[in-house]
């Protein structure tokens, strides 16, 4: 039986997905592969030729849920980045780390984003023309 957090947080990332206007989804992939534990592959197009891949390692533990693992990926019409969250544990200088943000011209220490914040960010990314 699927734990009621983890039931809750996919249905709440389905929901934001779908508030996404001018994009469809190509990939959705919720692999439960235990009652408290969960990946998630999302691919989605939008009309402006941009691309957002999604990709989670989710667990629930002590109540709340915890990423094993992410990568945000989000590039524009000519399959260039314009930025990928990820946690692979390879600038253990940053503060934040694992955390960082990959941008076209540099690396950024960031603290843990969420999904939601990142379909915030795409939004309004998306909507400008590159």
């Amino acid at each position: 039986m699927l734990s009621d957090i983890l039931g809750r947080y996919l249905r709440d990332v389905e929901f934001a997905i779908r508030g996404l206007e001018g994009a469809y989804v190509e990939r959705y992939e919720d692999e439960i592969l235990l009652s408290n534990r969960a990946d998630l592959r999302i691919r989605i197009r939008f009309q402006s030729g941009y691309l957002l891949e999604l990709n989670e390692a989710i667990v629930v533990e002590s109540g709340s849920i915890r990423h094993l693992g992410y990568r945000y990926h989000f590039q524009d019409s000519q399959n260039q980045l314009v930025f990928r969250y990820d946690n692979t544990p390879h600038f253990p200088e940053f503060k934040n780390f694992p955390h960082h943000k990959h941008l076209p011209d540099k690396v950024a220490d960031v603290e843990e984003p969420s999904i939601f914040k990142i379909i915030e960010e795409v939004k309004l990314l998306a909507r400008q023309p590159r």
